[in-house]
């Protein structure tokens, strides 16, 4: 009796067992900010994208492939040509994440790696392109310009193949050590050359202004020199008072100065 009961209780468990598994493999979960494409052995990829959350699926039959539809950043070295013939190093710094509608899409043309398959090459197609429009003056000048026309035309290329760039910028842009010694070199240059026009101009002023200055000295002189002619010595009187005039106003609002009336005994107190 005993032997049953424990071979009932054995069956029961490995039924139970056996019920537990096939109900783990017909659920799957869909993490936050992820989407999943069913495949189907059948049927192939389904047209439907699985939102987050837990679902069931068909056992052996169906196959889900998560994707996760969050902005994520990769980074994109190239190296090209500038208008010039110059060599750039550029580095280009791309937000990206897919368009959870077209994940069927993408995964039946491009496949789960659709980042490394796309990226690289669309960022270096436009890049060459649009680098190839400025020389090596304009990248740095311009560099504003220049990241505004990649985003604008890398993104409408990404979108051709169900991407969206929430954000791309430079972020490294170089040339070769002789192009950059030949620039270092040239604004040496010139701030040297507007240092030396700065003095020149300055010798120029101080020129100028020694020549008006003489000019005044000259025209003062004639002025004095016909004035006595006409008044004699009654305008040298004149000046004299007027100099006596303007130090005793400046004499009489000092407190350190004492005043002895001519003519007149002054007596001071003197300690005895």
């Amino acid at each position: 009796m005993a032997a049953k009961v424990f071979e009932s209780i054995g069956k029961f468990g490995l039924a139970l067992a056996v019920a537990g598994g096939v109900v783990n493999s017909a659920l799957y979960n869909v993490d936050d900010g992820h989407r999943a494409v069913i495949f189907d052995r059948f049927c192939g990829v389904q047209d439907i994208v699985v939102g987050e959350g837990t679902h069931f699926l068909i056992p052996w039959v169906q196959k889900p492939i998560i994707f996760d539809c969050r902005s994520r950043p990769r980074n994109v070295p190239v190296i090209t040509g500038s208008k010039d013939l110059q060599n750039v190093n550029i580095t280009l710094r791309i937000l990206f994440r897919p368009v959870a509608s077209q994940l069927p899409r993408i995964y039946t043309s491009i496949g789960e790696d659709y980042d490394e398959r796309v990226l690289p090459s669309i960022t270096t197609e436009i890049l060459k392109s649009v680098v190839a429009r400025f020389d090596a003056g304009e990248l740095i000048t311009q560099r504003e310009l220049v990241s505004r026309q990649v985003s604008d035309d890398l993104t409408e290329r990404a979108a051709t193949f169900g991407l969206i760039l929430d954000d791309v910028s430079l972020t490294h842009l170089t040339f070769r050590k002789e192009f950059t010694e030949a620039v270092e070199a040239k604004q040496v240059a010139q701030q040297e050359a507007e240092r030396a026009r700065f003095v020149v101009e300055k010798a120029e002023q101080q020129k100028k202004a020694a020549i008006i200055s003489a000019e005044g000295d000259s025209k003062a002189a004639e002025l004095i020199a016909n004035s006595l002619a006409t008044a004699g010595d009654g305008l040298i009187e004149l000046r004299k008072l007027e100099a006596a005039e303007d130090i005793a106003y400046q004499l009489s609002r000092s407190r350190n100065i004492t005043y002895l009336p001519a003519g007149q005994s002054v007596l001071f107190q003197l300690p005895q």
